[in-house]
């Protein structure tokens, strides 16, 4: 456990439970995790993750400019389910990205887990363009690879990263139960219910 892990947990804790929160300054803490964390996950061969980062860093940009776009008269970031559809390209995706990731990792590189690592760098990257779009859909995603990324860093002795990720799975559930309870108010409020 390094000085730079314990900081890059924080700021991450911090800057999911903004988003869970459906606050704008989610993104600053957000774009200063990834920064850490690729570092980290450079230092202990997780590549794709460590590429991930940079992705991470651009769909909060993203993201940024679709939630301040998105705000409504009472400066409120809707909520929006996936479009007929979209979760069945999104999960054929994932799986394209995961076997080219996987395949390039485990061939080109040193990387530890190159196919988990790849399905989990997959998932993601769809769950974050899902939470840059801010679909509720997008939480149950990150559950499923928050509690298999949790292994991962068992394996990978970062314990306190391990940690964070069973506290990303808890504000995951967290982000479920509120951007639901926030979809369904607005839904209402529409008479779309």
């Amino acid at each position: 456990m390094t000085a730079e892990e314990i900081l890059a947990v924080g700021v991450s804790v911090l800057g999911v439970w903004l988003t869970t929160q459906r606050s704008l300054w989610n993104f600053p803490f957000s774009l200063a995790s990834v920064a850490l964390y690729g570092h980290i996950f450079f230092t202990v061969k997780l590549y794709a993750d460590m590429a991930l980062q940079g992705v991470f860093a651009l769909t909060l940009l993203y993201g940024l400019k679709d939630w301040r776009d998105a705000r409504g008269q009472a400066n409120e970031v809707p909520v929006t389910r996936l479009k007929s559809g979209e979760g069945y390209r999104g999960m054929g995706l994932g799986v394209c990205l995961a076997a080219l990731i996987g395949g390039l990792l485990s061939s080109q590189t040193d990387a530890a887990v190159p196919w988990l690592d790849a399905s989990l760098t997959a998932a993601s990257l769809i769950a974050t363009w899902w939470v840059a779009r801010r679909r509720l859909e997008s939480w149950w995603l990150w559950i499923l690879a928050d509690v298999f990324y949790v292994g991962v860093y068992i394996y990978k002795d970062l314990w306190l990263t391990a940690a964070l990720y069973a506290v990303f799975v808890l504000l995951a559930v967290r982000g479920l139960r509120q951007w639901t309870d926030a979809y369904t108010a607005h839904q209402a409020a529409s008479g779309l219910v």
